[in-house]
């Protein structure tokens, strides 16, 4: 089934059920950003909220297009429940109270139907958020003491380990990017093509990649560091956020003493 035939069909299976207000399109058919490959996520006005009793209405609607293969139902988020149809068709619902939607906005919502006016009440859009410093200081600490970690993998010949830790460090360098660019519309985590640059794609896939044996292990590391500490270096002084120089030096140090590595980069010359 077609999402424009799912959408209908969800839509006429529970505009007529007592209780549920209003229901909407939220993400990227809300936006107008959806391909193909999108999930529908909907967010639901529900009376007495995300009750078992609108679960199963839910699961009923869902069931109209198609058969659930995969159903989690409010288990990480107590008003969310996700679901996969046999196509691998992708539904996301957040159900809400009518006295939940304040964090809503205009912007981000699609009315599919709306018994009492609800999208009129609601701000156009959101304001712009604030860079999230102790997060981005958590990140550069985490991604110093990964790098550090590296002796220990070296010492123990864990290289499977190491290979993990290479990916943490690409993950933490992927989110770097993106707050670089400062992408409206993130959506999920798979719509990286459309948050970073074409330099910065170019610099991703010429990284070296994640191989478990010592050599590559190590200048893995080093390549991810020589990338990522300077741009966090140049972001960090732009927030007014203080770098953690003693824990890098010390870091660099111990790499130093147990690996003879040096740090790649000279943090001197950072504008």
């Amino acid at each position: 089934m077609k999402h424009r035939e799912v959408i209908e069909t969800i839509t006429n299976a529970t505009i007529e059920i007592p209780g549920i207000r209003a229901l909407f399109l939220s993400g990227s058919y809300a936006n107008g950003m959806a391909d193909e490959y999108s999930d529908i996520d909907y967010v639901m006005v529900a009376s007495d909220g995300a009750t078992d009793a609108i679960s199963e209405i839910w699961h009923k609607a869902v069931s109209e297009t198609g058969k659930i293969v995969l159903w989690w139902d409010r288990l990480t988020v107590p008003v969310l429940i996700n679901a996969i149809t046999e196509d691998w068709t992708r539904t996301d619902i957040i159900i809400l109270k009518p006295d939940q939607m304040g964090s809503q906005t205009k912007s981000s919502l699609k009315p599919l139907f709306d018994h009492d006016n609800i999208y009129e009440e609601l701000a156009e859009t959101s304001k712009i958020a604030e860079p999230n410093l102790p997060k981005f200081k958590y990140q550069i600490e985490e991604f110093i003491k990964i790098l550090g970690l590296l002796h220990l993998a070296v010492g123990r010949e864990e290289y499977i380990n190491g290979v993990l830790g290479v990916f943490h460090l690409r993950s933490l360098l992927v989110d770097l990017l993106i707050e670089e660019t400062n992408a409206p519309n993130r959506g999920g985590v798979l719509h990286l093509n459309r948050l970073i640059t074409q330099d910065q794609k170019t610099l991703i896939t010429s990284l070296p990649p994640a191989i478990p044996n010592r050599e590559s292990m190590i200048s893995a590391h080093l390549a991810y560091a020589k990338v990522y500490l300077p741009r966090a270096r140049a972001r960090a002084k732009q927030l007014g956020l203080e770098w953690p120089e003693p824990f890098e030096d010390a870091t660099w140090d111990r790499l130093d003493d147990t690996l003879s590595v040096q740090r790649p980069y000279d943090p001197d010359c950072q504008s």
